[in-house]
């Protein structure tokens, strides 16, 4: 008997064992999610989210809301959407509206002829790729950007570009470890999306330093660096570039953007040009010119052997659609056998939403000069665009004239990301705190004041260098406010830790 019981003990010890083996713990998920972090949306942003739960009870502050100036979304920070994205939107969600004339006859037209490409309803699977007509006007936009052609089999919609770029990471991943693992060379600083997603599909990210003190351009000599630093680690494999930059506000020249896809051309590399802010330059004398534009005016052997996957989205520029999540990808020099396997794997997903498309779809394909919603439809992209090139110039001026900062022009995007140097008191009193010392500076000065922003730590920096991205998106007024909390804040930071 006793030894009965002996062998129920040992049966039941290991089937609990094995329960608790099956069961889901940070220590048995899949290791490359615990590895993912994106600061964009990290500790200091939840404790903003925190003292503003606390402002909604009664509770007080030295500040009476929080204002967000830690991630590009458009619409949360105020902006208003464009009317004409939205009576689209409105008539194709709500069939009954294409009789109702109160709503201009182009919007009505537009939802009618993306309804007869889809099945009459937004609420049916598209094509894998996305639907027929907004690839073709995608195409046509392509073109009359670049006066180069565009073929729509080489597009495929997205839910936001950012499923996009993660679609392709997911083609370059090689599926092995250790030194067969991929390699993608990042900018640094760079958005977390990008090492956020190596980190989930194990491949290794080579980052190379942005040159701070040329208003952070990109350097030749920092992609060889990079190369040799990882040499016989990983196997080089796409080199992405995000024009104009996120986090750091610039906008390449043309002849940089020739040195880099030479640079890929030579050392075999998928160039992944991340262009969704295109509409978003405020520098005079600056201008976006699209990777697929010079690619294509290089001619010769180059222009049909460099491979390039550009990408774009409605999520930002005037439209500021981050909601809808529409984006797209566009392909060059990619072999059709390649492009067969990304449409087998996208065809997993179904297909990107459809509302996304259509937003898309609406800023490819906008009011033409002569319909009834152009005049409108100008006036509003125009009053957006102004008001960011107004605190383009507001916002890097202003912390330009605080002790210790130095902060290069905000050439494009929606974004500024100075550097500042803090007292080594502060330093210290970081560290003992076990964190960075601008993730300090930042977490301060939320509590302070009330203002979000996102350390410079979170996107990496050149060691020893501190800085934050703080975006431009609030209004006018509220950003004035911001410069004002953040001149008050730092002079006490100073006198405090100094």
């Amino acid at each position: 008997m006793p030894q009965f019981y002996s062998a129920l003990h040992r049966a039941n010890v290991l089937k609990l064992l094995c329960r608790n083996y099956n069961r889901l713990s940070v220590d048995t998920i899949n290791p490359h999610v615990v590895k993912v972090e994106y600061a964009v949306r990290g500790p200091i942003v939840q404790r903003a989210a925190e003292l503003e739960g606390d402002l909604k009870k009664g509770k007080h502050y030295n500040f009476d809301q929080i204002i967000r100036c830690n991630i590009g979304d458009c619409h949360a920070s105020g902006q208003q959407p464009i009317k004409f994205i939205r009576q689209v939107l409105s008539v194709a969600t709500d069939t009954s509206l294409l009789k109702n004339h109160s709503i201009p006859s182009d919007a009505r037209l537009r939802a009618q002829r993306f309804l007869d490409s889809c099945g009459g309803s937004v609420g049916v699977y598209s094509h894998s790729n996305g639907v027929q007509v907004v690839r073709d006007d995608i195409a046509r936009y392509i073109e009359e950007r670049d006066n180069i052609p565009s073929n729509p089999n080489d597009i495929f919609l997205s839910t936001g570009a950012s499923e996009a770029v993660k679609i392709l990471l997911q083609l370059l991943a090689t599926g092995a470890d250790g030194k067969g693992r991929a390699g993608i060379l990042a900018p640094i600083p760079q958005y977390p999306l990008y090492s956020a997603t190596n980190a989930e599909y194990n491949s290794v990210q080579m980052g190379y330093y942005l040159d701070e003190d040329n208003e952070w351009s990109l350097s030749i000599d920092a992609l060889q660096d990079v190369l040799k630093r990882y040499e016989g680690k990983c196997v080089p494999r796409a080199l992405i570039v995000i024009n104009p930059g996120n986090p750091t506000g610039q906008v390449l020249s043309k002849d940089v953007i020739r040195k880099v896809i030479e640079f890929a051309h030579h050392h075999n590399l998928v160039i992944m040009a991340d262009e969704v802010y295109q509409h978003n330059i405020y520098v005079p004398g600056r201008e976006f010119v699209s990777f697929k534009k010079v690619l294509h005016e290089m001619g010769g052997s180059i222009s049909k052997e460099v491979q390039l996957a550009s990408f774009m989205s409605c999520s930002k520029g005037f439209m500021g659609e981050c909601g809808l999540r529409g984006g797209y990808c566009e392909l060059v020099n990619f072999d059709p056998a390649v492009q067969a396997q990304l449409y087998k794997y996208i065809s997993a997903r179904l297909c990107s939403s459809l509302l996304g498309q259509l937003a898309m779809d609406v800023v490819v394909n906008p009011p033409k000069k002569g319909e009834e919603s152009y005049e409108s439809f100008m006036s509003e992209k125009k009053a957006v665009l102004d008001a960011l090139k107004f605190k383009a110039e507001m916002v890097s001026k202003s912390l330009n004239e605080l002790p210790g900062f130095r902060c290069n022009p905000i050439q494009g995007a929606m974004y500024a990301f100075p550097q500042m140097k803090l007292p080594q008191g502060a330093i210290d009193a970081a560290k003992k705190s076990g964190v960075a010392p601008d993730f300090f500076y930042c977490l301060k000065f939320l509590e302070n004041s009330g203002v979000c922003l996102v350390p410079g730590s979170g996107f990496a920096q050149v060691p020893g260098t501190w800085h934050f991205r703080i975006t431009i998106l609030p209004s006018v007024e509220k950003m004035k406010i911001v410069m004002r909390k953040l001149a008050d804040f730092h002079k006490d930071f100073l006198k405090q830790y100094s």
